[in-house]
């Protein structure tokens, strides 16, 4: 598979994740999908582009969700 193809693989991942469990820490969404650092932050970064999900800082940890 291509990086790209992967990219939008790890998307689609953090996606439907996001749509099932909601609002989640970007480690935990990591850590249940099992993918690594660069895929993830990948993947975050693809669906950031098409303004697909919201960053919200609390405290020490990052949270994320659908738009």
């Amino acid at each position: 598979m291509e990086i790209q193809e992967s990219i939008v693989d790890a998307a689609g991942q953090i996606w439907n994740y996001l749509n099932t469990n909601g609002e989640v820490t970007t480690k935990k969404m990591q850590k249940d999908l099992s993918l690594s650092d660069n895929m993830a932050f990948m993947g975050l970064g693809w669906l950031s582009r098409e303004d697909k999900i919201s960053y919200q800082k609390k405290g020490a940890h990052t949270k994320i969700s659908l738009r």
